[in-house]
């Protein structure tokens, strides 16, 4: 398949402006995970095991990382399968399998991993789901007459891999307040694709295909906040802010109405429901990514913003103003089921930032 020119590398750096550290990334589906400097350089790399998905650094220089093992139950965008945590060499310290994982991890405070798992919702429930396409299940011809329906566990993992804490989405969802979007198939009622602790220990999580974004409370499994709904479409990336609001890359695939769509960024107050900080762009295909993509709040008040779709990575002002720009040259989706010609060559899940202080950054 041929792909139209496009930039590669920095194309915009206002040092003066942007926030001065390193840019952690990967290609989706590829075999390494690339750490660049403010100018685009590859200052360090790690190779991945399987085709890479997206990683973080953690405080004390080791990196977690999430790959595609192919196996599990669906054929499905997301689809993972381990985590793994290595060393600023490489050498793995720890890793836990588990055939359900999809798309995103989250390493809590006290050392455990939030995860995101897929289960099959039962019979009696997934009848009464609305919405969807009734004749669309997957993509793949090989579940087309399997017409199970499957949601989202969120399970906390400790250091040996034990389950210490799981949420079944399914319980805590109404299968017709909580309906399917109308173009989307049945094959997933939820499609999870986000987790994230928040200051008070409680989970953050995000459900593209019903387009909600909500705080879990840990204790009870309750709501706190359930949002998105009429607002967002096909949402990634939901994380809290120090001053409590929730910023989250709005995808916009599927937004009704004459207009084409578009993506954007948005600070939502989870108190009064109301968004407070917004960058789009005014041409609306100058900023859109169908799917994946994230967002990241920096230390000087900048955002990090990933659309995964062009595999660009840019930085802009609390004015909106771009002072970085990069455009991922690496080409991924080896092996994956992000094949079959969907997405580029060029996505990039998510990608983060972290400055020269950063404490897993010193000395290295």
């Amino acid at each position: 398949m041929a792909y139209r020119v496009r930039p590669t590398g920095v194309t915009v750096c206002k040092e003066e402006k942007a926030y001065n550290g390193y840019t952690l990334f990967a290609p989706l589906g590829g075999d390494e995970f690339y750490l660049i400097d403010m100018k685009g350089n590859v200052v360090h790399s790690w190779k991945a095991p399987y085709p890479a998905h997206f990683a973080r650094l953690l405080p004390n220089g080791n990196i977690l990382y999430m790959c595609h093992t192919e196996k599990g139950p669906l054929k499905a965008g997301g689809k993972t399968g381990i985590v793994i945590e290595a060393t600023w060499e490489g050498k793995i310290v720890w890793k836990y399998e588990n055939d359900t994982l999809h798309h995103d991890f989250f390493r809590c405070r006290n050392g455990n991993t939030l995860l995101m798992c897929w289960e099959k919702v039962p019979e009696e429930i997934a009848s009464r789901v609305k919405g969807g396409l009734p004749s669309e299940w997957r993509f793949h011809e090989e579940e087309a007459e399997d017409k199970t329906m499957w949601s989202d566990k969120i399970i906390e993992i400790d250091k040996n891999g034990k389950i210490v804490w799981e949420w079944h989405a399914y319980e805590h969802l109404d299968p017709e307040k909580d309906s399917i979007c109308p173009l989307c198939g049945r094959r997933e009622w939820t499609h999870g694709n986000a987790v994230f602790e928040t200051k008070n220990g409680d989970v953050l999580t995000s459900f593209r295909q019903t387009n909600t974004v909500g705080i879990i409370d840990k204790e009870s499994g309750n709501w706190k906040w359930k949002w998105g709904r009429g607002v967002v479409y096909h949402q990634h990336d939901p994380t809290e802010l120090p001053n409590g609001n929730i910023l989250i890359f709005d995808n916009g695939a599927h937004r009704p109405g004459p207009q084409p769509p578009r993506s954007r960024v948005i600070e939502v107050d989870p108190r009064e429901n109301k968004i407070v900080w917004e960058y789009s762009d005014p041409n609306y295909l100058g900023f859109y990514s169908h799917v994946i993509s994230g967002a990241q709040r920096l230390p000087n008040g900048n955002t990090l913003i990933c659309e995964g779709n062009r595999g660009r990575i840019f930085e802009v002002t609390p004015e909106k103003e771009i002072v970085w720009e990069y455009y991922n040259p690496f080409e991924g989706r080896k092996g994956t089921v992000h094949d079959k010609g969907r997405g580029t060559p060029y996505d990039v899940f998510r990608a983060y930032k972290y400055g020269r202080d950063y404490p897993g950054l010193i000395n290295l």
